[in-house]
């Protein structure tokens, strides 16, 4: 009841491994006589001999890490390797930080808190690259004086 030979020619005609070659156990009597491609090919038609599926690796883990990474999780000091600027280039993170000063300026002058040309002033301010952040623009603002004064009564 060998049939390294039978399983090695059925794998060569389905191109699969020899570990994925399926034989029917009640006809392994009828699988033990043929020795031709020609009779194995005949099984495969038959459906004695059949490949058994394919096993692949789960991406089901894959998909939650990949589902926190947007969320903001996993992104910690151990999970970055190179630089700073393997994270986010120097452009993407100007990009980020302009966008921000740029949102908050655009507020002050909406609600009133700075006047339009003191507006102008500080948005070419952050273009050349005075500011760093949201909270430096709010202290050079109270360092200067640059808010409205609020008239009483």
């Amino acid at each position: 009841m060998k049939l390294t030979n039978q399983k090695r020619l059925a794998a060569d005609i389905m191109k699969i491994g020899k570990t994925r070659v399926w034989i029917d156990p009640e006809r392994i009597e009828d699988v033990e006589e043929v020795i031709t491609r020609a009779e194995i090919r005949g099984l495969i038609n038959d459906g004695i001999i059949q490949a058994h599926p394919q096993k692949g690796i789960s991406r089901g883990r894959a998909r939650v890490r990949q589902i926190k990474r947007k969320k903001g999780l996993r992104r910690g000091h151990g999970s970055r390797s190179g630089g700073k600027t393997s994270v986010h280039s120097k452009k993407e993170r100007w990009g980020i930080k302009i966008r921000a000063i740029r949102k908050h300026l655009k507020k002050l002058v909406d609600s009133r808190v700075i006047q339009r040309s003191t507006y102008r002033r500080l948005y070419l301010l952050s273009k050349g690259g005075v500011f760093d952040n949201v909270r430096q623009v709010e202290q050079y603002i109270e360092a200067n004086q640059l808010a409205r004064r609020r008239s009483i009564g």
